[in-house]
């Protein structure tokens, strides 16, 4: 499956990638993008392609945190319709709900989730873009892109407790403490930001109601038209819920507000199960977590909700033909190989 992204993901990507030394058009061309996605925001583009290009992008300038450079200037307005309603809601509570209403409009590849809890706030993300690559620019862009919102209206100076990423931290982590100060964090079990629960309770002193009704309409009218999404909302829910062990259809579909019957239906109806739509994530997000981070095998049976290592052991090997240690192994062989011809 494509999953498609707003061509505003790439925002501030000419700006970043020309201060970086690259050429934004070759960039583009290269990861199978054409120059009209950095002029008409609402093209609908590969999630995908995106992802490879951020990839690119870094590895290109040695600019590791590319995908927050990005991220350091978005606006709201960035997010066109959705904006206007997130930036006239009267809480930020009230815009993290707007967003995650709507994010799928944005980003058919992000997926979001809020948990409370003894005064804690979560918010989780994740991105899958349907093929084992990369995503690390994509995943930091994303979380750089929350903080931005939740500092429209918590103040420029605001900061979360912590900032978590599962990836590794970066040989430079400069660009990561200028955005999110001293409480990012790396190697963690999910990509997401941390807060206070009185933090979603703030006012927000600019918020304007008949802007919001109006942006309301638009985006009711643009909700009709795209039909039934619940084969995607099951996607979503499968990726945030599978770290924590909790990924059995009963739980999905609770968390979804409907029936088990409803979720079988929707999938067979586009040829697939819910277990085949697990596995078809568990490939992906192997691949990403074994030959691409030195994270311990335990834990990555456990971010793929393996209640036990063995029973990873046994699906990897199923999936892959060989053991997750010897995936590991070969992709260091080829890293090391790769530098020595340069």
């Amino acid at each position: 499956m494509t999953f498609l992204v707003r061509a505003a993901s790439l925002t501030n990507y000419s700006d970043v990638a020309r201060a970086a030394g690259l050429d934004p058009t070759r960039m583009l061309a290269d990861a199978g993008l054409g120059s009209d996605a950095l002029r008409e925001p609402d093209l609908r583009i590969p999630a995908e392609r995106v992802a490879l290009l951020l990839e690119n992008s870094a590895a290109a300038s040695g600019m590791e945190a590319f995908g927050l450079r990005m991220a350091e200037t978005r606006q709201l307005s960035n997010l066109g319709p959705v904006g206007l309603l997130i930036r006239d809601q009267p809480t930020v509570r009230e815009s993290l709900f707007v967003l995650l209403r709507y994010h799928a409009m944005l980003n058919g590849s992000l997926s979001l989730m809020i948990e409370e809890s003894a005064g804690v706030v979560i918010i989780r993300e994740a991105v899958i873009v349907g093929s084992a690559q990369p995503v690390r620019q994509a995943i930091e862009l994303a979380v750089g892109v929350i903080l931005r919102l939740m500092r429209q209206s918590l103040g420029a100076t605001w900061r979360p407790r912590r900032v978590c990423f599962a990836h590794s931290a970066p040989r430079d982590t400069s660009v990561h403490l200028r955005l999110f100060g001293p409480c990012v964090e790396f190697n963690h079990d999910f990509d997401g930001i941390v807060c206070a629960k009185t933090d979603l309770d703030a006012p927000n002193p600019s918020a304007d109601p008949a802007m919001a009704r109006y942006a309301q309409q638009l985006l009711d009218v643009a909700m009709a038209t795209q039909g039934p999404t619940i084969l995607d909302d099951v996607r979503r829910t499968v990726l945030l819920l599978l770290p924590g062990g909790r990924c059995s259809i009963e739980q999905v579909a609770a968390h979804l507000g409907v029936v088990c019957r409803t979720i079988q239906r929707r999938l067979a109806d586009q040829g697939m199960s819910f277990s085949s739509l697990v596995n078809e994530l568990r490939v992906e997000l192997a691949t990403r977590h074994v030959m691409e981070c030195e994270r311990p095998l335990t834990e990555v049976a456990a971010m793929l909700g393996f209640s036990a290592p063995s029973g990873f052991s046994r699906w990897y090997h199923t999936q892959f033909g060989c053991s997750a240690k010897q995936s590991r192994a070969n992709a260091a062989h080829a890293t090391r190989e790769d530098a020595a011809r340069v």
